[in-house]
This record gives structure tokens, sequence and C-alpha cells, in this order.
């Protein structure tokens, strides 16, 4: 797969960059209101029982703030915070250690915390409940099992595919909230608020042309403000106008929905090769030559989220909405 820069995964490059964006404050944070009211309420009785928080999961498309989010919990419960994720704790042992090491009231934070292994998940179920961790010291008859003491601490899970843990994981969690894509408006008061830290100016429309085709997803919203300041310093006056916005977006290959050029590309396929379909997925995948789990799980969620395209019984079907987008006469049949 092809890098794309509407991509929502975090690049290593801009995680610097990304990071002095965040707000370090639940009064700062936009959108994701409903969450917020509720975390708020939680966290002030946690504090008045001088508790730690409830176990956390957050699970949504990546880019939406999980991360942030929990910083931020961290910070108003007062408490250090470790980050880590499924994929880098590969043993048992690793995760024990991890937890020995968090200190009273310490919040684990564990992305993409459906990727954890069998075994590795397993330490988590008396360390979540109970506080504790159970280690078999020895081996054959002489092997025994001691159980270790843990200091109280909160664990929050992230994760993009919710449907992957495990029930007995998910069970052990007090709190789930479900991420929302954000809207136009919110997007723009964080591109505002991003342009304000980033020491660049930018007009109230072009914020709004910038979120509308941000999908939904702050850390996009921030990469594309990024990359319109680049044009707007080279080619412009360093402000930020709508047709600045235009012009760097159209460069990038970005269109008014907020499509780039793979998308682009699937959606015709469907409309041009299969007459709008259903075409089965992996069909469609040889077609554009694409892992069929790289389109379920990357190219499909924001088609699907803007009436793009229908995922029937049948296969993928190209909506009338497509048609309009590209200019295309919807087939009355």
């Amino acid at each position: 797969m092809e890098k794309r820069i509407i991509s929502t995964e975090v690049n290593k490059e801009e995680a610097k960059v990304e990071n002095s964006l965040r707000p370090r404050k639940l009064d700062d944070y936009i959108g994701q209101e409903k969450i917020k009211s509720m975390l708020s309420i939680f966290m002030n009785a946690a504090k008045e029982r001088k508790e730690p928080l409830d176990h956390v999961l957050l699970y949504g498309p990546p880019g939406l703030g999980k991360t942030t989010l929990s910083e931020i919990i961290a910070n108003e419960m007062g408490v250090h915070i470790k980050i880590t994720s499924g994929p880098a704790i590969q043993k048992p042992g690793e995760m024990a250690a991890i937890l020995s090491n968090l200190s009273e009231g310490d919040l684990l934070f564990i992305d993409e915390i459906h990727r954890l292994n069998k075994q590795v998940e397993e330490v988590l179920y008396p360390a979540m409940e109970d506080y504790a961790i159970d280690i078999v010291i020895g081996k054959g008859q002489t092997a025994r099992a001691l159980r270790i003491n843990l200091p109280k601490f909160t664990l929050i899970g992230a994760t993009t595919r919710a449907g992957l843990l495990s029930s007995p994981l998910r069970d052990r969690f007090g709190v789930l909230y479900h991420m929302e894509f954000y809207t136009d408006e919110e997007l723009k008061n964080i591109i505002l608020q991003s342009a304000k830290k980033l020491d660049v100016e930018i007009e109230l429309d072009a914020a709004m042309e910038l979120a509308g085709r941000s999908r939904g997803t702050p850390r996009l919203a921030n990469r594309l403000l990024k990359r319109v300041r680049d044009f707007a310093e080279v080619k412009s006056d360093g402000k930020i106008s709508k047709e600045v916005v235009d012009k760097a977006l159209s460069l990038l290959e970005i269109d008014s929905m907020g499509l780039d050029k793979t998308d682009r590309d699937l959606l015709l396929t469907i409309i041009n090769n299969f007459a709008g379909g259903p075409v089965g997925l992996d069909t469609l995948a040889a077609s554009l030559g694409e892992d069929t789990g790289t389109i379920e799980d990357v190219y499909e969620p924001y088609l699907v989220k803007t009436d793009l395209i229908h995922i029937t019984p049948k296969g993928r079907v190209a909506t009338q909405k497509a048609y309009l987008h590209f200019n295309i006469p919807y087939p009355e049949n």
C-alpha cells in the first residue's frame, strides 16, 4: 500500500509536532462531548473517594484522539501515564514487568489492545480484577504458583477493532466509549486552535474548507493544515485563505469530499468496470492490485460513512451519491 497523505495512521516524523498540538486539559479538548461529560463525573468521583479511575476502553477509527484523551485523563487525575501497544508486548513476562513497575494510581495506556496475544492477555485478567499477577516459579514437580500484589492502577485500552477483543477482556473494562467522527464545525475549531499554536494566520472560511476535507478526523485535519501552511509560506504571503487551501489540496489530489486518488480509483473501478456493482471483495481487490484486508480496514470505512458505497451480501455497490460526485449519469436500473 502506498503512503497516503489522507491516511489516519500517525507518521513517525510528525509524532513530535502532533504531540505539541494536543490539548492538556479536558476543557480544551474539542469534540466527543458525551464522553467528556461522563469522564468528568467519573474522574471527580474517583478523586473524591481517593481511588483510581475504573478501567476504560476507547474504540473507534484511528486519529480520533484516543491517546490524547488518555493523556488528559492522566493530567486531570494527577497521575503518571505509561504508554505501550499490543504488538510491542510479546511475552507474559514483559506484561508482568510493566505492571509491577507501576505506582499507586498510575495509568497504563495500551494502544491496539486487540493485538495482544492470548498468553499476555491472560496476565491482565487478575491484574484488572484483583490488582495482582500470578507467576509460576520452577519447573516440573518443583513448580509453584506465586501471587504478587500490584498497586491499584487504571488501564486504558484503545482499539480500532473492538470486535476482535475477547469477551473476557472486554468484560473487565468498567467504562466503554465509542469515539465518533467529528463534525466539520468541531474540526474547524480544532484547526483554528492548532493554527494558533503553529503561529499561522488562517481565515475562517479557509478553516471550514479544510475541515470539510479532513474526513471527520482531527489527526488528518492537523496534517493537512501543516501541508497547506507550507504551501502558503512558499507560494503566497503565509496567510491561509480559502483560495490557498483549494490550490494546495488540488496539488495533493484531495478533492472536495476529502477523497484522494486511491479512493477515486476504487469508486471508478466499481462504476466503470462492474457497472456500479455489486462486486465481490476478492474481485475488487484483484482489479485494484490491493489486499482485501487493506480495502476493508483502510479504504472502505470512510466511503461507507459518506454513503459513497454500500456493502451488501452480494458485494460492493456504488451509490447514486458516488455517481453524482463524478458527474456520471446514474443508471435507472
